[in-house]
């Protein structure tokens, strides 16, 4: 890191603007800032911390910024120009400070102010990168790699710091080295272990209290385990359920002896502290037996539970066979009152029966007279169907008869009915007429295929007669065609090639376009730059104008402005005399310093102005030249027209030649299409001879044809009408012999039906036809009446079926049954089962419960081991990191060791430059031994005197010997505060006061180390008011003290030439 220059505006003793040129300055490698004592060398180094940090190192912290000595229009500034990272940066920084109000009186809060810029060497422009406070620290602390308590001790060896360092005790020395190395993260990592063992200790604890509540949730689950389960004895039970019961509760004293056996061999003789069998332990969360006794307290609980649980078991059998005895007993006495009842009932429905016997009897005899009816209903139906099929076949023939052709039959027929032979010998004359026309009717045909045929041939004729004359055509214009095709396929290609020409020649036509554009355009930036260019100039000469002529007023005034600092008695600074008997008086245009100075910036400030706008002027000109060089005198206009007609002719080329491929494709398809027309032309020849002579084969054979046909249709229109009315007339005479023949049928079926009616109305007991009619039953009565006497057998089988059941019989014999009395010996029994099955679904649950709680401790004190492993582990690292652990032999805490680690490196860089200060006598070295009182140490610092061979404390060195040992370890730290930022390079150190302390000799070897330091381009900067280093030191920067504030000069080893001031 290295500081190029830095302005001060009205901070700290400095009212006005300060200059300070650290590229000047470090050409000698070593520099002196000087200044009496007070005058404001350390604010200098405040400002560039001020600068890169938002504030000033030490004890200077929060102190107000702004100078006191500041006009209240000026506003206080720290502008810091530095390099770091290969990068150029400036930084700006204004604190937070009142000034006027535009408007008014009084004051106004102006907040703080932040920006950083970076400068590009390639264009010479500063790039403004932030203004936000914390974006510009996190970049500036993430660049130089270090703190703002790290860059003080390393960059600003601070006045006064060397030797406190040095003296200071461990607690002030882990202080300082914790905040320059930064070991929060060690401490951290004790924090977080010792925060890790109290989780780790809260987890197991938590855990334990979960197991002692789950040996809680055991103890109310187990319940009053010390009385046994008795079982209710029975009041009136069956001598078996009785002797069961009193089986299982003999049994339970002797299992509840073997348990509390058990129990005892379990506790081990343990003193009971309870009135309970088996009282829980007492449990503490944290106890490393804890999970163990509650394990065997569950084991114990859990076996007694299980022994109770047989027991409930054993006494709920006996309830269930009790029970099971009592409803079969209650099952046989409601079996016996049913029957019972049964044979009462059926022997009153008997009687009830014989009372209905009458109307049974009357509704049987009506029955059997119906089914003698059903016998005759038969022949009744046939009669009725024979005579309605007589009536529709006369009717039919009737009507066929009278649909015939008047002149259908023969004269001799005679009139209707007509009788079936002669219908059908007229049927079979047509017929005969039919087969002899199925020849002509066949030739009819053939002539209309064959027509039919001929007719085609002459439209295939016509189709062929067109094609060929469009082939013929075609092929008449093969060769214009062809010639033509062959022609587009040559400009085609030659387009091509035309267009590859024209392609090279657009891009150079685009750029010189393109540099013409820019070139009107730089032209016009170029006029328009002149006018602000020459007011900048106007302004500028006015400014220094001014300037000038404030100056030489103020020059005029000079004696009077120095007579305002003349004292009594003292010299005059001119002519070194003590008397002032006429002081100079200020004249009626007397010029403030502060007035020549606004004049001074403001003519600074146009020719910075003047200067950019120059600049920017020239680089207009540039760019335009380099535009001219390549587009020429040209205008753009003529320049788009050449390329806009360029790209025309080279899209009409592209697209003439786009159009090849198609124009191939076209040429071969055309050859195709003249061979394929060739081909058919040739087809089409043979196939019209082919057609001419089918042509007269068909003609010849039509001919006959006709005439055959012509013959057999007669006065018809075809051959086939003729057959269509013959067939009809054929069809028509037999359906009329058809009718004729059923209706025969039908009047035989009619007299046959009467006879069979007469003759089985007779076998049925009928004296005609017409009693058996009357007796006839609708489906409706009969079923009713069959119902009737169907239920009344029903009932009376029934009935008779009850009274002569052996059961129902055995039954009546019996006394009458009780089921009431049956129906509470149940009842007993049932709430006997229900405490004993409660009991027992009691004893299961509780069983289970303590099963699964078990299980649930097992498995939780299972999982509780790698937690306490691991909060042991966690404790032992705890007590290790914070050093009191019996492994610890230093008894240093984590952080401790790590800066003692640092110190040691420290020493080791500091004994370096100590050797050379001391001529080779002291040496620094670290101890890590422990303090008074054991009082835990490890940052402990000795001197090793190589004149005596002893190591001592560094209290006993003197005061000179202090400063350069206090010196060389600051050094040191640097060097090593260095190495831990990332090795920045440090190009600027500043050095703070303690060079008074020294005799000649020392100071003659400090200083040949500190100008060791420059090696490699650094610069040293001393701060001192000692005045033996100015002769020593050729190039310095004097702080100069003033009533009204005070102000810097540089100056160089020759003559003390100023070079620059504030």
């Amino acid at each position: 890191m290295r500081l190029h220059r830095m302005t001060m505006t009205a901070f700290g003793p400095y009212p006005g603007g300060c200059a300070i040129d650290f590229d000047e300055l470090s050409t000698a490698g070593l520099f002196l800032l000087h200044g009496a004592t007070g005058a404001g060398k350390t604010s200098v180094l405040d400002a560039v911390c001020y600068a890169l940090y938002a504030g000033v190192p030490g004890a200077r912290q929060g102190l107000r910024p702004r100078s006191d000595h500041a006009d209240p229009d000026v506003v206080t500034e720290v502008v810091l120009e530095f390099s770091a990272g290969g990068r150029r940066l400036e930084v700006t920084r204004r604190p937070e400070q009142d000034r006027p109000k535009k408007r008014g009186n009084g004051t106004t809060l102006e907040r703080a102010h932040s920006a950083l810029r970076e400068y590009l060497p390639g264009t010479g422009e500063w790039k403004a990168l932030s203004r936000s406070h914390q974006e510009i620290g996190e970049e500036i602390t993430q660049l130089l790699g270090m703190s703002r308590e790290q860059f003080c001790q390393v960059v600003l060896l601070p006045q006064g710091e060397f030797s406190r360092f040095l003296r200071s005790d461990a607690k002030d020395r882990a202080e300082l080295l914790g905040k320059l190395f930064d070991t929060r993260r060690f401490e951290a990592v004790e924090s977080w272990l010792n925060e890790r063992r109290k989780e780790a200790e809260e987890g197991v604890r938590a855990q334990d209290e979960l197991l002692v509540a789950l040996a809680h949730r055991m103890r109310q689950a187990a319940g009053d385990l010390s009385t046994p389960p008795t079982a209710p004895a029975p009041k009136a039970a069956a001598s078996s359920s009785s002797a069961a019961m009193a089986a299982v509760t003999a049994g339970v004293p002797a299992a509840r002896a073997a348990t509390a056996d058990r129990t005892r061999r379990a506790d081990g003789a343990a003193e009971v502290r309870s009135a309970e069998p088996w009282p829980l332990p007492g449990l503490t969360p944290g106890d490393p037996g804890l999970a163990d006794d509650v394990l065997t307290w569950a084991a114990i609980t859990r076996t007694t539970a299980r022994e109770r649980h047989d027991i409930a078991a054993l006494a709920l059998d006996a309830a269930e066979r009790a029970h099971r005895e009592a409803e079969r007993a209650l099952e046989r006495d409601r079996a016996t009152a049913e029957r019972q009842r049964t044979l009462a009932e059926a022997e009153d429905r008997l009687a009830r029966l014989d009372d209905e016997r009458d109307a049974y009897e009357q509704a049987r005899s009506r029955l059997e007279r119906a089914a003698a009816a059903d016998q005759v209903t038969p022949a009744l139906e046939a009669l009725d169907r024979a005579a309605r099929e007589q009536h529709q076949a006369s009717r039919r023939l009737r009507d066929v008869l009278a649909a015939l052709p008047p002149d259908t039959l023969p004269p001799d027929a005679g009139e209707p009915p007509y009788e079936e032979a002669g219908l059908a010998e007229r049927e079979r004359q047509v017929r005969r007429e039919l087969g002899r026309l199925e020849a002509a009717r066949d030739a009819e045909a053939r002539a209309e295929r064959l027509a039919a045929e001929r007719a085609g041939l002459e439209r295939e004729t016509s189709r062929a007669e067109a094609l060929d004359q469009d082939t013929a055509q075609w092929l008449a214009d093969w060769d214009a065609l062809r010639a033509a095709l062959r022609r587009r396929l040559d400009d085609a290609q030659e387009a091509a090639t035309r267009a590859e020409q024209l392609a090279g020649r657009l891009e150079p036509a685009r750029r010189r376009l393109r540099a013409a554009a820019a070139r009107d355009e730089l032209a016009a930036a170029e006029r328009a730059a002149r006018g602000p260019l020459l007011t900048a100039r106007e302004t500028a000469a006015a400014a220094r104008e001014r300037w000038l002529d404030l100056r030489e007023a103020r020059l005029r005034g000079i004696a009077a402005e120095l007579a305002t600092a003349l004292v009594d008695g003292e010299p005059c600074p001119v002519c070194g005399g003590a008397d002032h008997p006429r002081p100079a008086v200020p004249g009626a245009h007397r010029v403030d310093p502060a007035v020549e100075e606004r004049a001074q910036a403001a003519h600074d400030h146009a020719e910075a102005e003047r200067a950019r706008l120059e600049a920017e002027l020239a680089a207009l000109r540039e760019r335009r030249a380099a535009a001219e060089s390549e587009a020429g005198d040209a205008p753009a206009d003529e320049l788009a027209s050449r390329l806009a007609a360029l790209e025309r002719e080279h899209a009409e080329a592209r697209r003439v030649a786009a159009g090849a491929h198609s124009a191939r494709e076209e040429m071969d398809r055309a050859e195709r299409e003249h061979a394929r027309r060739l081909d058919e032309q040739r087809e089409t020849q043979a196939r019209a001879a082919a057609r001419l002579s089918r042509r007269e084969a068909l003609d010849g054979e039509l001919a006959a044809l006709d005439a055959q046909v012509a013959a057999a249709r007669g006065e018809h229109g075809s051959v086939a009408e003729r057959t269509t009315r013959l067939e009809s007339l054929a069809s028509a005479l037999c359906e009329a012999a058809e009718a004729a023949r059923e209706q025969a049928s039908a009047a035989d079926r009619l007299a046959d039906a009467q006879l069979r009616l007469a003759e089985t109305a007779r076998e049925a007991g009928f004296a005609d036809p017409g009693q058996a009619a009357e007796a006839r039953l609708d489906e409706t009565r009969r079923r009713e009446l069959t119902a009737r006497v169907q239920e009344y057998d029903r009932r009376r089988a029934a009935a008779q079926e009850v009274v002569a059941d052996p059961a129902v019989r055995a039954a009546a014999q019996l006394p009458p049954a009780d089921p009431a009395a049956r129906r509470g010996e149940l009842d007993a029994a049932i709430e006997r089962l229900r405490r004993a099955s409660a009991a027992e679904a009691a004893a299961a649950q509780r069983r289970a419960e303590l099963d699964r709680l078990s299980a649930q401790a097992a498995h939780r004190a299972a999982g509780t081991a790698p937690l306490r492993e691991e909060h042991a582990r966690l404790r032992r690292l705890a007590q290790l990191a914070a050093g009191t652990s019996q492994e610890n032999e230093l008894k240093m805490r984590l952080e401790s060791y790590v800066l003692a680690a640092r110190l040691e490196q420290v020493a080791a860089a500091a004994s370096v430059r100590l050797r050379r200060m001391s001529s080779g006598r002291y040496t620094l070295v670290h101890t890590d031994a422990r303090g008074p009182r054991r009082v835990r140490s490890g940052l402990g610092l000795r001197v090793v005197d190589a004149w005596t061979g002893t190591e001592r404390d560094t209290a006993t060195l003197s005061g000179g010997e202090t400063f350069f040992a206090s010196l060389a370890l600051a050094l040191g730290l640097a060097d090593v505060v260095t190495d831990e930022a990332g090795a920045v390079r440090l190009d600027t150190l500043f050095i703070d006061e303690g060079f008074g302390s020294l005799d000649d000799q020392t100071l003659d070897e400090v200083l040949d180390v500190l100008d060791s330091l420059r090696e490699r381009d650094r610069a040293v900067g001393i701060v001192s008011h000692v005045s033996d280093l100015r002769h020593r030191i050729p190039v310095q920067l004097e702080v100069i003290k003033h009533r009204h504030g005070s102000s810097v000069r540089h100056r160089t080893g020759a003559g003390h030439a100023v070079t620059g001031s504030c």
